[in-house]
């Protein structure tokens, strides 16, 4: 991913289940799918939230293609919730910050991925919980840390996840906890102890706090912060008659509208209208003969967003171009109608995984799960299923290939859009290199490059060249 504004590497978007008295992660890989990770018959999945639901919702993205210096961050920006975005930005900077410094000024190739993924865990009545996902490729283990940041709307404020327990009670639920992780696998005595007696870090210790669909608390604690980084993380669950005693008056509300949602989030924000989504309809037939023409293929990576993916439709529309969106899973479940829209306009879509990881990286379970969740999503928006993958960094190998049916597509002209913020940079860059039969890549998530199309559009038309999407350009020539 790459532009609009988090933290480490190869990033499964690893879902919320509570683990009771649950295992350690210690195999050095994320689990390739929320379901994946259980621990018997007394674990529950937490509730899945549709994003497309709550109104105003942007996703920030950023990211870099630089082999030196791969990442990949988003996070959500949910109107009304501006001191909770304000604490994910800054933490995610932070990390950023430090993963250039002591990864990327080096120029070593080697350097490993950062990759920060998000999730919502509840977006109903007053109550918003949203946990970001950090994965280092380059460190111990797999390299994962997770955080979970909650936001109060009935009274106007962002809560750590430790506020969701009463202060008077924070004795007896650490304790409860650390009687749970005594004496399992991978947990060192010495390291529990010490991690829960300084209690003025306790809340950045139990950063990672949550409901599940029946109201228990799952508590996840990083790695090497109660037994050695190699032993990976630690999951425990609290069963919902033992917490609810010790929740906050904010926490009960947490875990109720967890347990019961609603349809709506209302964090008490001034009414935010929707973004207008382009109506403009066209076949996806194309009679472009590309042996007798000159044709070029322009795609776009790591949207839909609002509001660059539904400007750069508009641009679109008014030379008859038709592109390929290379989508990725995280912001088709935000935009559905941003997907549907390019469908509808006669515009191919194409999967771009679902959280941009390096997909070389990681097991073939991880691989299909990433490929198969995003283009499920992907189908829900639109009907049809994409038949066309681009690999995150272009990084493509068998093992990748024999883990999907999709046909794998890269480029040969690169803006390098993501490094370069100007579009008149990016502009002239497809207009000086652009040949027949070209495939460029842009990423529709940075205003700069959707400002840099019209003259992109305009230009190469008056030089012959017709824009044609990737499949059709294929099957032409």
């Amino acid at each position: 991913m790459r532009s609009h504004a988090l933290l480490p590497s190869a990033l499964l978007l690893l879902g919320s289940l509570t683990l009771t008295a649950a295992c350690a992660n210690g195999s050095g890989t994320p689990d390739p799918s929320p379901e994946s990770m259980q621990a018997g018959p007394s674990s529950s999945a937490s509730r899945t939230v549709d994003p497309s639901r709550i109104k105003g919702l942007r996703i920030v993205n950023d990211g870099s293609e630089q082999s030196s210096c791969p990442f990949a961050i988003s996070y959500p920006d949910v109107p009304g919730a501006e001191e909770m975005t304000s604490a994910m930005r800054k933490d995610v900077d932070q990390r950023l910050a430090a993963f250039r410094s002591s990864r990327c000024d080096n120029g070593s190739p080697s350097a490993g991925e950062l990759n920060v993924s998000h999730r919502f865990l509840v977006a109903s009545g007053d109550v918003l919980g949203v946990r970001l996902t950090t994965l280092d490729g380059s460190g111990v283990g797999n390299g994962q840390s997770t955080s979970t940041y909650w936001y109060d709307g009935e009274n106007g404020a962002y809560r750590q996840a430790l506020d969701l327990i009463s202060d008077g009670s924070r004795d007896a639920f650490t304790a409860a906890l650390k009687k749970q992780l005594r004496g399992r696998e991978g947990v060192d005595p010495s390291y529990l102890d010490d991690a829960f007696a300084d209690t003025t870090h306790l809340a950045d210790l139990l950063d990672d706090l949550s409901f599940t669909a029946d109201g228990n608390l799952r508590a996840e604690l990083d790695r090497g912060t109660v037994g050695a980084d190699a032993a990976g993380s630690h999951v425990v669950s609290l069963d919902k008659a033992t917490i609810t005693p010790w929740l906050s008056p904010f926490g009960l509300r947490a875990q109720q509208q967890t347990e019961h949602p609603g349809n709506d989030l209302d964090l008490g924000a001034p009414s935010t209208p929707s973004a207008a989504v382009p109506t403009h309809s066209a076949s996806a037939d194309d009679d472009t003969d590309c042996k007798k023409v000159k044709c070029i293929a322009l795609t776009f990576d790591d949207g839909p967003a609002a509001p660059e993916t539904a400007t750069l439709l508009n641009h679109l529309d008014r030379y008859e171009a038709r592109v390929t969106f290379f989508t990725v899973g995280q912001n088709v479940a935000a935009h559905p109608e941003l997907v549907r829209a390019e469908v509808k306009a006669g515009h191919e879509v194409g999967n771009h995984s679902w959280n941009h990881p390096d997909l070389t990286k990681l097991t073939p379970e991880q691989i299909a799960y990433q490929l198969g969740r995003t283009s499920g999503a992907i189908k829900a928006a639109t009907g049809k299923a994409p038949t066309l993958f681009r690999p995150p960094y272009g990084a493509v190998n068998a093992k990748v290939k024999a883990a999907t049916t999709l046909s794998p597509v890269l480029w040969d002209v690169d803006t390098e859009d993501w490094k370069y913020r100007d579009g008149a940079k990016v502009a002239r860059t497809v207009i000086a290199k652009a040949r027949r039969n070209s495939v460029v890549l842009m990423h529709d998530i940075h205003p700069t490059s959707v400002a840099a199309v019209p003259e992109i559009l305009r230009t190469l038309t008056a030089e012959g060249f017709r824009f044609v999407t990737v499949s059709h350009l294929r099957a032409t020539l």
